[in-house]
């Protein structure tokens, strides 16, 4: 048993077997009348919105947005960034509470030694703008958000709601394009 789970990477191979199973279930008929019917209201919208924002659940959000006929494109980006928003929302607070030590001891390493040593180079300012501007762009692609929610909390000082400003543009408009595929 141990050697079956004694994978290099099995978060990531678990990654690749979600989105292979993605594309396989969003690619049978049944499933894709189903999504239609779905993705006519709101309700569906809002549940892959939700979904949309954690890593092993976002290629079956993306594939339900793919095969979602919403009436209004742009109220459906509106009302998925909001319940992706809400999640991201989530995963802060679980984060900002259980990974900080974490963080902390990071910031140690010589690695990021070396990254913070730019600190001088580019400023306190450009750095957290660069920083924010790379979390979002993150949190609006189909990479899993608690990567870019995970830079918000390392910066620490983040608010509530500017991350929630953040999370819900940047996942308005990687909705708005996934449903204009």
């Amino acid at each position: 048993m141990k050697k079956l789970f004694k994978f290099k990477y099995p978060k990531l191979t678990l990654l690749l077997i979600c989105i292979f199973a993605a594309y396989f279930v969003f690619s049978l008929d049944s499933v894709k009348e189903f999504m239609t019917l779905l993705g006519t209201g709101y309700f569906g919208v809002a549940i892959a919105g939700f979904f949309f924002s954690f890593g092993f659940t976002m290629p079956f959000a993306i594939g339900a947005f793919v095969t979602m006929d919403p009436q209004n494109i742009f109220l459906s980006a509106i009302v998925g960034g909001f319940f992706a928003m809400l999640a991201d929302l989530a995963i802060f607070g679980i984060i900002k509470m259980s990974f900080m030590d974490e963080f902390r001891r990071f910031e140690k390493t010589k690695a990021m030694k070396k990254i913070i040593s730019l600190k001088p180079h580019l400023g306190r300012k450009i750095k957290h703008y660069l920083m924010y501007a790379f979390a979002g762009i993150v949190i609006a692609s189909p990479l899993p958000d608690e990567l870019g929610v995970s830079m918000l909390a390392w910066l620490g000082r983040i608010k509530p709601l500017s991350l929630a400003i953040i999370a819900f543009v940047a996942n308005t408009l990687g909705i708005f394009v996934i449903l204009n595929l």
